[in-house]
């Protein structure tokens, strides 16, 4: 896909800011203080830079056209606005909302809702989420009461819309959040009919990581005289960001993965594949790692169990596919994994973006085969990375070298105990009397496991490891002290 350089329609400007320009106070921006005292509990008091570039113009009613890396703030670039601007308008009407952000996937919704939440209190302003996987009832009902901020995906806005539940003609403010992303998944045609719903008039705002050839085709037909602000570019590698790539054949890949996960601190691990997914979670918690899996195969309950679990420690290993490399904002997340190389650069950058956030240092690590080499050289090229290359990659010493500190094991049945709240269940959220029937055999099986093989899990464990760990030590580390990381997203800056 060829890069799309932002040329402004009927004469908008452009402006780029450094992610080191001094930043200015969200009052000095024009911001309400009222919103900017909601922000304050959670640490949030000065602008980052892309919002410090787009709030004079998005606050004004400008089209605005904002590119900042993945967790560079561009969520609360525009739900401020949204929310100041809609603050003491119209009242909102039955199935017709005031503003709309589209979202390309369901867990970036969920946490745009969750973001706006503060500012709702704040404001008095509702919101709603609407996507697919769950019922319709309640988001229908939701929309029947009226609603000021709705953040939909594009498939389950269009099926309401075609059923009557949503009329967009009264939109003031439209969003739609990682629009390049909308473009690389399809969702361009999708959007275009929204759109075309949108009156001309609405205030329309695009946030990307990137601008891609496809978001240029919304910018010309949708967006008027916008302007183009540009900070944090996903262009360039983050200064904080380590990246490392290890050369590791066969088994090997496993134990070097095992042994980097269960180190302190919570990981997020990435594959191509859903079944790749699926089958590394499981392998990490038969080797002692709480580790969860999330993709699009799970339910959306399953979905948004698992991610809750990583936020708030109870999983310390997050086993993810492309689906959770936009727009899953988990804080204090120091270490992606690709255990899998992606197949292109954008999807590295994206990926890699799940830490070193918000001015935080991070660490990459790409597991790669010896045949991978020239591939993975490719791929770095391609992003502007340079990356430290070890060709032992599954040695001891480089694997605490890149993750220090004690690794932690549980017990097989913790591992079910511990998870259990999490176990991903059938789309109607009830398990079949079959599924019981096998579940307690499991847990039966993985109880006695534990307890008659605790001496030999250690023995396990510390293979490759200096023979560091033992079962009590493990029991009593219960995964990692002091991992438990807050559920809100907006306690990261959007």
């Amino acid at each position: 896909m060829t890069s799309y350089q932002p040329t402004a329609k009927n004469g908008g400007s452009s402006n780029a800011l450094s992610s080191d320009a001094p930043a200015n106070g969200f009052t000095k921006l024009g911001l309400p203080e009222g919103l900017v005292n909601a922000l304050a509990p959670q640490g949030i008091t000065s602008p980052t830079p892309i919002q410090a570039a787009t709030l004079p113009d998005s606050l004004a009613g400008r089209d605005v056209l904002g590119r900042g890396r993945t967790g560079s703030g561009k969520t609360y670039a525009f739900m401020l606005p949204t929310a100041a601007r809609l603050t003491g308008g119209r009242a909102a009407q039955a199935r017709r909302p005031r503003s709309l952000v589209l979202a390309p996937t369901r867990e970036l919704a969920l946490q745009l809702a969750e973001s706006f939440e503060p500012l709702s209190a704040e404001t008095g302003l509702s919101s709603t989420t609407i996507f697919g996987g769950v019922g319709q009832n309640p988001q229908v009902k939701a929309l029947q009461r009226g609603v000021d901020v709705l953040v939909a995906c594009p498939g389950r806005l269009l099926d309401l819309i075609g059923q009557g539940h949503v009329d967009l003609s009264g939109i003031e403010i439209l969003i739609i959040d990682e629009a390049d992303h909308m473009a690389d998944m399809g969702f361009l045609p999708m959007v275009r009919r929204i759109l075309d719903q949108v009156p001309a008039h609405a205030q329309k705002m695009l946030f990307s990581a990137t601008l891609d050839a496809g978001v240029g085709v919304l910018v010309n037909k949708y967006l008027e005289n916008p302007v183009v602000h540009e900070a944090d570019s996903a262009a360039s590698p983050v200064a904080k960001m380590d990246h490392h790539v290890l050369t590791v054949d066969g088994d090997d890949r496993l134990s070097a993965l095992t042994s980097i996960c269960a180190a302190q601190g919570q990981t997020i691990v990435f594959t191509r594949t859903k079944h790749g997914a699926k089958r590394v979670a499981k392998q990490l918690r038969q080797r002692g790692v709480a580790g969860l899996e999330l993709h699009g195969n799970l339910s959306q309950n399953a979905r948004t169990r698992n991610l809750k679990a990583f936020h708030d420690g109870t999983a310390t290993t997050l086993v993810a596919t492309d689906i959770a490399a936009r727009g899953i904002h988990v804080d204090d997340v120091a270490l992606v994994v690709h255990a899998d190389p992606p197949a292109e650069h954008k999807a590295y950058l994206h990926r890699s973006g799940r830490t070193a956030r918000a001015g935080q240092a991070g660490t990459v690590i790409t597991l790669a085969s010896t045949q991978l080499q020239g591939e993975v050289r490719q791929l770095m090229k391609a992003a502007k990375i340079k990356p430290t290359v070890h060709s032992n990659g599954a040695s001891d010493e480089v694997l605490h070298q890149l993750v220090p500190g004690e690794r932690s094991f549980l017990a097989p049945a913790e591992i079910e105990d511990r998870l259990a709240i999490v176990t991903p269940l059938p789309q109607n959220g009830q398990r079949s009397k079959q599924q019981n029937s096998k579940g307690q055999s499991r847990n039966a099986r993985g109880r006695s496991g534990g307890q008659r093989s605790g001496g030999q899990r250690g023995g396990q464990g510390s293979r490759g490891r200096g023979g560091q760990r033992n079962s009590s030590q493990r029991a009593s580390a219960g995964g990692r002290p002091g991992n438990r990381r807050s559920s809100s997203p907006g306690s990261s800056r959007g």
